[in-house]
């Protein structure tokens, strides 16, 4: 490996970064600022337009420093170099030759790679040679022959061996050929069907997960919004929205997985598995959460009949009680002018108290809950009142 190759390599880099700005807006212009969900971002694009992958720890091997001092392999050269619009990484080095640059094609082979080859070819060459090189020597005449006749039938004995030797070292020559070629196509398939596995190993080792939730108490089917957190290493949480009675599906090629369970009317929960051996569907029940469940079902109950003032009565005892004082709570709207208001306990109770049609339109997004009291609560009322 020469310098030159590294700076072919810094060049390639800046393609790639000016590929990628073409159709994305990453947070920092510069593909050596890249992080979490751009990372993520890149090696989606780059699967769908070279039909390939680099991991995450190769990404911050060879683009985290510049400039770098270690070659990648030449499968990830290739599939960057096809990303960045040319054939190969010997066709992106041709197209950017510096002065006095001599390339060759097998500047595209290690020396070790070279020295297999060599090895094999001189091994072929070593079978090709005749076995019995005895048996192609000149015939010697007879002992009891008249002196005069010697030279004559000598010399034609002599050039009867010479046809032969000449023969076998014709026969020889096209059977090296053959094993030579039999040998390069040998290794130019494997090097081929290697490429091909590195290209789509995330294809080949990835498994899809399937979550399905069931309430714990009921073994139903939960029929409320999910959402799921999916935490990783050194990136940022993925959040995830499950709808009523759907399964999450999770396809990936960790060996582990962290998620954070949360509902409106559920408590909280998280998941950690080892997926090495951890099975490809799996139920989760979701314990119901009391608290929760009990103000989501007094915010949103309907106040009728004869004793209505005695009924608005205990529906404002239990928000009370269940209830922190400094409880965090939210309206969100559905105006980009006007997005969000901060209420206070009493505001609230008051709010959701009060007989309207418009309390048909409330949803829960969020609630929290701290030692036995809500602490947390975002809601929205939807201003189609014909939407339930």
């Amino acid at each position: 490996m020469t310098d030159l190759e590294l700076l072919h390599f810094e060049q390639l880099k800046k393609d790639v970064q000016a590929q990628y700005l073409k159709d994305h807006s990453p947070s920092y212009d510069e593909i050596s600022k890249w992080k979490g969900i751009d990372i993520i971002y890149f090696q989606e694009d780059l699967r769908k337009k070279a039909k390939g992958n680099i991991s995450e720890k190769s990404f911050y091997t060879y683009f985290k420093s510049s400039p770098v001092t270690k070659l990648p392999r030449i499968d990830m050269l290739n599939l960057l170099s096809i990303y960045a619009g040319y054939s190969s990484w010997y066709e992106f080095k041709k197209k950017h030759l510096f002065a006095n640059e001599v390339l060759t094609e097998d500047s595209d082979l290690s020396e070790e790679e070279l020295n297999e080859i060599e090895k094999t070819i001189s091994g072929i060459n070593q079978l090709a040679k005749p076995e019995n090189p005895s048996q192609n020597s000149s015939v010697s005449a007879p002992e009891n022959i008249v002196l005069q006749k010697n030279n004559a039938e000598s010399q034609i004995i002599e050039e009867n061996s010479a046809k032969k030797t000449i023969g076998s070292e014709t026969d020889v020559k096209p059977q090296k050929k053959s094993y030579q070629k039999t040998v390069w196509i040998a290794i130019s398939s494997a090097f081929v069907i290697l490429l091909g596995l590195l290209g789509f190993k995330d294809e080949i080792f990835q498994k899809t997960y399937t979550y399905c939730f069931t309430d714990a108490d009921r073994n139903l089917s939960v029929q409320r919004d999910i959402e799921i957190k999916v935490i990783k290493e050194n990136e940022s949480p993925i959040f995830y929205r499950i709808k009523p009675g759907e399964c999450f599906v999770y396809p990936s090629k960790d060996k582990t997985l962290k998620m954070q369970i949360s509902s409106t009317v559920y408590e909280n929960l998280e998941i950690n598995r080892n997926l090495e051996n951890a099975p490809e569907n799996e139920t989760i029940a979701l314990k119901p959460d009391d608290y929760k469940m009990a103000v989501y079902y007094f915010s949103i109950k309907d106040i009728q009949g004869a004793n209505t003032e005695e009924l608005i009565k205990q529906k404002r005892k239990q928000l009370e009680s269940r209830i922190s004082n400094d409880a965090v709570i939210t309206q969100v709207y559905d105006s980009d002018i006007y997005g969000i208001e901060t209420l206070d306990k009493q505001k609230y109770i008051t709010l959701v108290t009060t007989p309207t049609t418009s309390l048909k339109n409330l949803k829960l997004i969020e609630m929290k809950k701290d030692k036995g009291k809500i602490v947390s609560i975002k809601f929205k009322i939807s201003a189609n009142e014909s939407n339930q």
